[in-house]
């Protein structure tokens, strides 16, 4: 290989892998395995936590913008929005966060060694909690990590981070 081939195939590959940290999306669900999900019918939000550093997202909006999607996800998903008692309790926490990632690729000469770069990123965690009121335990837990390029990006994808969280509920066991 030529210098340029070593080096055209360096910068391929780190584009690669620099792409790959701008889209992961990473969604995860906990239930309760004896949970019976069939019994619920209705859900009230019973409130939320906004936590970022980026001012932005710690509004009223944001607010207004996740329990939208939240009441549009489960009432899809067959339960009513209930303005009193209700089967389910919602609560949400929803912040971001500054990180950096090591990313290595081929360097030197020949491509033999490595380079170490640092990749900074911004990473979204939105978990939505389901609450048997009755027994006012911890029902189903929905996760959603959202890695992108700026905490801009991640308003973005806000509206997808509910969506597919709630696409998981009820479970299948």
């Amino acid at each position: 290989m030529t210098h340029k081939q070593v080096r055209a195939l360096s910068i391929t590959a780190l584009t690669l892998l620099l792409t790959s940290v701008a889209a992961a999306q990473k969604i995860r669900v906990e239930f309760d395995q004896g949970a019976d999900f069939s019994k619920y019918k209705t859900f009230a939000i019973r409130g939320g936590q906004l936590n970022s550093k980026d001012a932005a997202f710690n509004s009223e909006l944001t607010r207004k913008r996740v329990e939208s999607d939240i009441e549009r996800g489960l009432t899809v998903r067959g339960l009513t929005k209930a303005e009193g008692r209700a089967d389910l309790n919602v609560r949400y926490h929803f912040g971001t966060a500054r990180k950096t990632e090591v990313e290595r690729y081929p360097a030197g000469w020949r491509g033999w060694g490595t380079r170490a770069v640092r990749v900074p990123y911004a990473e979204g965690t939105l978990v939505i909690d389901l609450r048997d009121s009755a027994s006012r335990s911890l029902v189903w837990r929905g996760i959603a990590t959202q890695k992108k390029d700026s905490a801009s990006d991640i308003a973005g994808k806000l509206d997808d981070m509910v969506r597919k969280s709630l696409e998981k509920y009820p479970p299948k066991k």
